[in-house]
Parts: structure tokens; C-alpha cells; sequence
């Protein structure tokens, strides 16, 4: 088995969906995510507050750095993160299509590297 990452991005600027269409998503969401938990492929997942929240600490000379705001600014931001431990590249991208499909969002799927002992 193989973690992957998900990644989903959200637009910047756009209104807040719908409360009918978002209540599509959550179910949506929650049905995957129990199939997920009930495989074992389930590791972590979460939704992470808007950008302006964030804090970005940068190493210089010996100190660091404190400044508010993303690391980047851009057009999308990290909205969320799902971790599973799938058998292969191809099961990481049919979660992540569903994930796709659920959402109407861009959906990243990467491999974390192996760790030591694996």
C-alpha cells in the first residue's frame, strides 16, 4: 500500500456555494469517506480555513521570521487535504475523480515519499 495525498483547491474570491448544492457535497464526501474507513484506505482528512488565516515562519540568520498570510498568493488555495494508503497510482486518481466529481473542484493527487523503515 502507497500514501497519497489529495489536495482540493479552491477558487479565491468566489461567493460561498449554495447551501443546497454544499449539502450535496458533505453527503457526498461522508458516503466516500465511509467507503474509504470501511476498505482501510482511510488515513486523515480535513478542510482547512481560508487563506488569510495562515502563518508563514521563514528561517534567516539564526532567527525566524513571523508574517501573516499564505506562503503564496494565487488564483486557488489549499482548501483541504485527504490522506489514504491505496495499492497503486490508480486507485490514488479513482479516489481522487470521485473526490473531483463530489466537489467540482481541482483535486491534486500525489505519493509521499517512503519514509525510513518502509
Amino acid at each position: 500500500m502507497t500514501l497519497y495525498l489529495l489536495s482540493l483547491h479552491q477558487p479565491r474570491g468566489e461567493l460561498p456555494p449554495d447551501p443546497d448544492f454544499l449539502a450535496g457535497v458533505m453527503r457526498q464526501l461522508g458516503e466516500l469517506r465511509a467507503e474509504l474507513v470501511s476498505t482501510g484506505s482511510w488515513v486523515f482528512g480535513q478542510g482547512l480555513h481560508g487563506p488569510e488565516t495562515a502563518t508563514v515562519l521563514r528561517a534567516r540568520d539564526g532567527d525566524v521570521l513571523v508574517t501573516d498570510g499564505p506562503f503564496v498568493e494565487g488564483k486557488e488555495y489549499l482548501g483541504g487535504i485527504t490522506i489514504i494508503d491505496v495499492p497503486d497510482l490508480d486507485a490514488a486518481l479513482d479516489v481522487g475523480r470521485r473526490y473531483a466529481l463530489a466537489t467540482t473542484l481541482p483535486i491534486e493527487v500525489r505519493p509521499f515519499q517512503a519514509g525510513a523503515g518502509d
